[in-house]
């Protein structure tokens, strides 16, 4: 191993150098004796690292972090040294290079295969990678070791993983957990496998085996209570209670316990999460918890006091204005409404106030004051501007002032005229004015410039086909959208719906079921049931028809095709104004 004493190198190679010069006096002879064990020979630093390894070392003293890693990181695999490579290692990972950090890990391990460290080191970075897989061996050498290893990270964005390597993760861990049926954390992660295939069964005999090792093992128990409320069990939180009552101090299971209980019992949870709040009462996600849990329950004397509490104590600002608007709208009290509103500074809850606040004033016929508003948020957060235009024009345009919606945009475009996002929306609302020109005009103009834009493609090839009778020219784009995103239902449903226009019903609903099954909007279920309708599958477009109409009763697009088609039978409301055309427009 190298002995990079760089303080000393200088002088060590002067030293070094007078050497050649002086002869060694010859020795006196003495009895002899055992002969001492050598140490282990020292390998000499190459002569073309020493200059690298110097800046290196001299960049580091003076803070130049990244001289000192790029140095390190060039050396490491030359010099081959499990210390270089260690020293590497820590220095990328300090400075959050996880690329260079991952490099000198893998280099570490391969020299030192037994180091614990470099074992560890190397399986946290490869699970940040979402290598999963490759990390298993790397922690199952540390579990072998006896050290205690947190095996559940592994499943670190599972659903992520592709079947291949979910398949792979899952073959791994079972061989471990019968390897090592002693280990919780192999088990408990077995089970959060089983569980997340659905294999609750499975899951629960898993966690058994935990609990026999750790019979309170929170992940195991918490775990544990999610799957027996899946299957609907009578007393899925017996064991929680159970721990809880013996522990009551234990703030992260009755946090969880009461997340849990928002599903099934809002009083119960409400009574757990204000037994938090006195345990920690100043802080403000339990306290915003106990807002919305009194909100959802009725209780709004109860949840402005949690709000008020929250602005007192300086804490999720933003939220308790907000949500003090949306109990004052809800209680009639718009003026104080709106103050609320305009109090929410630019974060999570910004784009909702203002969206509440612009309704406030369009129903109330104050449309002036409703664009001085948003011109006041545009000078005050330029930033914002492309973002604040398309929420004040799609606000008019959900209130049916598609033409004062227009103007905004036509406003905005002429400020902006390279946004994507604008013009997009300005092709949405002139296909609702039958404006086909400038619908075409503006998405074929976000084509040119982003030809990846599936989006624009799947709007203007849906439009065609469902507009005109330019059909091949909509199949087409609908093509070319749809081998840029082949599973997006919206395309799929698109794809199907050009092809009834073709006359090619059969493969027209092979796509509107897979669309259907993807995403069963009111829409969709439109168009598979217009086309199962004409093919002589009334029963099964009934069926699809009557599931819709129960999400949806009110959808234009599905109640006009039903009355379109004079179906009977079926309890459809009255649909307002005239019908229009088939498969509704063009953001579908």
């Amino acid at each position: 191993m190298f002995r990079l004493l760089f303080s000393g190198l200088a002088c060590a190679l002067l030293l070094a150098c007078a050497s050649q010069d002086q002869q060694p006096a010859p020795a006196a002879p003495v009895a002899a004796a055992p002969a001492p064990v050598p140490p282990p020979p020292e390998r000499a630093i190459p002569t073309d690292s020493l200059y690298p390894l110097l800046l290196a070392e001299f960049a580091l003293r003076r803070g130049a972090f990244d001289v000192a890693l790029e140095q390190y990181s060039a050396q490491a695999p030359l010099l081959r040294d499990p210390g270089v490579a260690a020293h590497t290692t820590h220095l990328a990972q300090y400075l959050a290079r996880e690329k260079e950090a991952l490099a000198a890990a893998q280099l570490w391990v391969e020299l030192e295969p037994d180091n614990l460290e470099a074992n560890n080191t190397l399986a946290i970075l490869l699970i940040r990678q979402g290598r999963n897989v490759q990390a298993l061996p790397h922690f199952a050498l540390l579990a072998r070791a006896g050290e205690e290893v947190n095996f559940p990270t592994l499943l670190n964005d599972f659903e992520q993983l592709g079947p291949r390597q979910q398949a792979e993760l899952t073959q791994g861990v079972e061989s471990l957990a019968q390897e090592m049926p002693d280990n919780e954390q192999v088990l408990l992660t077995l089970a959060m496998i089983q569980a997340e295939g659905g294999q609750f069964d499975a899951a629960l005999a898993s966690l058994h085996q935990v609990f026999e090792l750790q019979p309170d093992q929170n992940q195991a128990a918490l775990l544990e209570a999610k799957i027996l409320m899946a299957q609907g069990a009578p007393e899925p939180f017996a064991r929680l209670q159970r721990m809880l009552a013996a522990n009551p101090e234990d703030t992260q299971v009755r946090l969880q316990y009461a997340r849990m209980l928002t599903a099934t019992d809002l009083a119960a949870a409400q009574e757990q999460f204000e037994v938090l709040s006195a345990q920690s009462p100043r802080n403000g996600d339990l306290l915003l918890s106990l807002a919305l849990l009194s909100r959802e329950s009725g209780d709004t004397a109860a949840a402005k006091d949690y709000l008020r509490q929250l602005l007192a104590l300086e804490q999720h600002v933003d939220e308790a204005h907000y949500y003090l608007g949306r109990l004052a709208e809800e209680d009639g009290e718009r003026q104080s409404a709106i103050y609320e509103y305009k109090q929410v500074d630019e974060g999570r809850e910004f784009i909702a106030a203002n969206g509440r606040l612009g309704l406030i004033l369009i129903n109330s016929g104050e449309l002036d004051e409703y664009h001085a508003h948003f011109e006041h948020l545009r000078s005050k957060y330029p930033d914002r501007t492309e973002q604040l235009y398309g929420v004040e024009a799609d606000l008019l345009a959900r209130e049916n002032e598609v033409t004062a919606a227009l103007r905004v945009i036509n406003t905005a475009l002429e400020k902006m005229p390279q946004s994507t996002a604008l013009r997009y929306a300005r092709a949405m609302l002139v296909e609702q004015q039958g404006d086909l020109v400038l619908l075409e005009s503006d998405l074929r103009r976000i084509i040119r410039e982003e030809p990846d834009n599936a989006t624009a493609m799947n709007a203007l090839g849906y439009t065609l086909a469902n507009r005109t009778q330019r059909y091949e020219e909509a199949h087409q784009l609908i093509s070319q959208a749809l081998a840029l995103e082949p599973d997006e239902p919206a395309i799929l449903d698109s794809m199907g719906w050009v092809l009834y226009r073709m006359n090619r019903n059969e493969e027209a609903l092979d796509y509107l079921t897979r669309a259907y099954a993807a995403f069963p909007d009111p829409e969709v279920a439109a168009h598979l049931g217009e086309v199962l309708w004409v093919s002589g599958d009334t029963g099964k477009a009934i069926q699809v028809w009557q599931g819709a109409l129960l999400k949806a009763p009110d959808n234009v697009v599905l109640v006009e095709t039903l009355q379109r088609l004079e179906v009977t039978g079926l309890q459809l409301p009255p649909l307002e104004g005239p019908p229009g055309t088939a498969g509704g427009d063009a953001a579908h």
